[in-house]
């Protein structure tokens, strides 16, 4: 291993606090001149506020450290000749689609692309009968899927993200989902292409079992799981094997040495 992929939440920090040890496993990356990136399923903000949130926890990063959904979603959409989106997203993150058309809210024909990201309390049953109704007319829209990510941890407990929504709609409609988050390999290829790593020299650690392990072992990555987040110890028993399993990130200086030397 040569290189490493951080998820964010449940790993680096819990809420709006740094997890324990953070901080310095970090600064122990940046001295030993590990390539990393950070990776993210989060939608419901751009990366600008994703680095302004690591900082004021007192990490240093930089923005093009960071790679979200949204990023890759802008390069894919691009490449399809898409210009009108239908965006379910958080307002904040819109941002990140500033160089498409997005539709009205009250529209629900014209989209070349519906794209779902986590909206929180937003989605209820006119949000997700509009996607429905965009996504059955025609022509046929694009179905983009900012993750796949099935629930998260907040401070009041865990909150369904993305992926319910994304797999009702595929039900309804009968469209088949773009995935350009986490567990998809084209998210896991962007983040190596940003590294200018191998997959099997590149190490991917997370709180998501399926999202951040299995996921990366899948397009080729070592997936090693902390026991922070959203970990559950059944998450051990469900057929993915982690390459290593940490009590938190701030294991992550000993663990690394330990299994580098063995």
């Amino acid at each position: 291993m040569r290189a490493i992929l951080f998820d964010l939440d449940g790993v680096i920090y819990l809420g709006d606090t740094a997890v324990p040890g953070a901080q310095e496993a970090l600064r122990w990356v940046h001295d030993q001149g590990i390539p990393h990136r950070f990776v993210t399923n989060t939608t419901s903000r751009p990366r600008t506020q994703v680095g302004d949130k690591l900082r004021a926890m007192g990490i240093a990063v930089e923005d093009r450290l960071i790679l979200t959904p949204p990023v890759v979603a802008c390069e894919w959409l691009r490449r399809q000749g898409a210009r009108s989106l239908a965006l379910f997203t958080a307002p904040a993150t819109r941002a990140e689609f500033a160089g498409f058309k997005a539709l009205p809210e009250d529209q629900e024909e014209g989209a070349d692309a519906v794209v779902l990201g986590d909206m929180g309390e937003a989605w209820d049953f006119h949000a997700l009968n509009r996607a429905f109704r965009l996504l059955m007319a025609e022509p046929h829209p694009h179905l983009v899927a900012l993750g796949m990510t099935r629930y998260w941890r907040a401070e009041d407990g865990l909150r369904l993200d993305t992926g319910p929504f994304v797999a009702a709609l595929k039900e309804a409609s009968g469209a088949t989902p773009v995935v350009l988050g986490k567990p998809a390999a084209p998210f896991f290829e962007a983040a190596l292409a940003m590294l200018g790593t191998s997959p099997a020299e590149t190490l991917m650690i997370g709180d998501d079992i399926r999202g951040d392990v299995h996921g990366a072992q899948a397009a080729g990555l070592k997936g090693a799981l902390v026991r922070t987040g959203k970990f559950r110890p059944e998450d051990l028993r469900l057929g993915a094997l982690p390459d290593g399993v940490l009590s938190s990130i701030a294991d992550l200086p000993k663990w690394w040495e330990a299994t580098q030397g063995g």
